[in-house]
């Protein structure tokens, strides 16, 4: 009888759990192999050509490196052990896996998104896109400090107490500015090499002063002003480094007013997203803003230095003519005239910026006067006269929704309007806010003051990436931080002093309306001219909007 025969039925067979057994009467010679547990295709017996088959006719795997394994016996089970008591381990296992990736899957879908929103455009090939990161970051702490800043200063005293404390706010507000035009801006200037090194001490600065401000925070002490003066002047520090550092990290298929409005519209979408978070912190006390914005700057602080290197590299960069209206030669003139040598090595100043850049800084210094001045004129009117129907919280939280929405819309706005230049854009707000606060002071209601909340945010938002993308066109990269300390100082300086009025004024609707319509059109009055006609006459440069 052949040997194929005569073991086919001395293989016992087997049920799961149980361990294999050796065939007793195996012929020497014949191959065997058993493993562990649950393995019954691993059996292979193979005499003069014959091959063992499993039960649907297919040949058994045959492993070498296993034939002569010996049998591999089953722990025994202990007491007590049972189908249900082997399952909870998996079954917890299993849940747990299932919650942590319920969890995990929204934050990363969300940061995926950002990431493609960010580096669209090739900015993420440039470096552009880390920097918009970079400034979420910077606002959503700003606004976490922001919200601690103002629980204190503002709607924990009465109204009286309240104008005094707020105007000393105004006061320290203008500190910063003291600093920023005459050293922190040729300072940075002087170290062109160095930019992520100062918005990473700005968001150190920051880091610091939100713990300081923790401990002061709860008692609303005169000690709150300065570490609120420190605060900022680094914020305004960190905004003018990045303003400059942005022309070097341009994609070729973005112009300057639409990088600034993805930079601006990202911020505003952080501060947004921020403000819900820091009112439920301060939930649990007034510091807890505090300690969250800590943790913001302290990751900042790290997302600084994975900027680009080219941030710190002016390589590449021409310089730029302070003066676009004034006529050029040719260049072949130009190149052997007898100052020719002598101009070219002098380095640029700030005596002059040109027609352009001048008359958009005093546009923008009428729109952020009317921006400062109903920040606090408002605030004062609603909290002791609500609109119409409406209680003070309800009022003062729709003219701030309507600013904010405003101030969002004029950033994807300039992100849109590609086609027309800074100069024209200015104008045009100039006209818009003028308008909407005339219709404001012949009929005050719920509707024209939120219209006008509504208008002022569009206006800053795009007068302020016009300015900018001005600047960064206009003035050279070796004084471009000066004057984007300088722009600063200006347009800060008239917040303020819009501000002030505000705080003094009567609290009548229709009068304030009316001097808000007066500092728009002295502004239009000053500025209007000078930028049509700048728009008529071209320029040299390139368009960047």
């Amino acid at each position: 009888m052949p040997y194929g025969a005569r073991c086919a039925p001395t293989l016992p067979h087997h049920s799961a759990g149980q361990p294999r057994e050796a065939v007793a009467d195996r012929p020497a010679g014949v191959p065997f192999k058993a493993r562990a547990v649950g393995h019954t295709d691993d059996v292979t017996d193979e005499v003069g050509g014959t091959r063992l088959t499993d039960g649907a006719g297919r040949p058994k795997r045959t492993d070498a490196r296993l034939r002569s394994a010996p049998p591999v016996a089953q722990a025994p089970a202990e007491v007590g052990d049972g189908l249900g008591a082997g399952r909870r381990p998996g079954v917890a296992r299993r849940v747990a896996r299932g919650f942590g990736r319920a969890v995990h899957r929204p934050p990363a879908a969300l940061g995926r998104g950002i990431r493609r929103a960010t580096h669209a455009q090739g900015a993420g090939e440039s470096g552009l896109g880390k920097l918009t990161e970079l400034h979420m970051i910077n606002s959503a702490g700003d606004m976490l400090i922001t919200i601690a800043l103002a629980s204190t200063i503002f709607f924990s005293v009465p109204t009286g107490e309240a104008r005094g404390r707020v105007a000393l706010y105004l006061a320290v507000t203008l500190a910063p500015f003291i600093l920023l035009a005459p050293v922190i801006g040729p300072l940075l200037d002087r170290i062109p090499h160095g930019r992520r090194a100062a918005m990473a001490g700005a968001m150190l600065a920051r880091a610091l002063l939100a713990l300081a401000l923790s401990g002061a925070v709860a008692d609303g002490g005169l000690e709150l002003y300065p570490a609120a003066l420190g605060v900022l002047v680094a914020s305004k520090a960190y905004n003018i480094v990045r303003s400059a550092v942005v022309p070097r990290l341009l994609p070729p298929r973005i112009s300057l007013v639409k990088a600034n409005s993805r930079i601006t519209l990202a911020g505003l979408l952080a501060t947004g997203a921020a403000a819900p978070v820091g009112a439920g912190l301060h939930q649990f006390g007034p510091q807890w803003p505090l300690y969250g914005a800590f943790a913001v700057f302290v990751i900042g602080l790290f997302l600084a230095f994975t900027l680009p290197h080219q941030v710190d590299s002016a390589k590449g960069e021409a310089r730029a003519q302070l003066a676009a209206d004034r006529g050029e030669p040719e260049p072949w003139v130009a190149k052997h005239s007898p100052g020719h040598r002598r101009r070219s090595e002098e380095r640029p100043g700030l005596r002059t910026v040109g027609a352009s850049v001048l008359n958009a800084l005093i546009a923008n210094s009428s729109v952020r006067a009317l921006s400062g001045f109903l920040t606090f004129f408002l605030a004062f009117l609603l909290r002791e006269h609500p609109l119409d129907g409406h209680g003070a919280a309800f009022s003062l939280g729709l003219v701030a929704v309507a600013a904010g929405t405003g101030n969002a819309l004029g950033t994807a706005v300039g992100a849109w309007l590609r086609a027309r230049g800074p100069e024209i854009i200015i104008a045009t707000v100039l006209a818009l806010a003028l308008g909407a606060t005339v219709v404001a002071a012949v009929r005050y209601d719920t509707a024209t003051v939120t219209a006008v909340a509504a208008c002022a945010g569009v206006c800053q938002a795009l007068a302020k990436l016009s300015m900018d993308a001005l600047i960064q066109r206009d003035v050279p990269e070796q004084v471009r931080t000066s004057a984007f300390a300088r722009s600063e100082t200006l347009v800060q300086m008239s917040w303020v002093a819009g501000g002030a009025v505000g705080i003094v004024l009567p609290l009548i609707g229709t009068l304030g309306m009316a001097v808000g319509a007066g500092l728009i059109a002295a502004g239009a009055v000053a500025s209007v001219r000078g930028l049509l006609g700048a728009a008529r006459r071209g320029t040299p440069h390139p368009r960047v909007a």
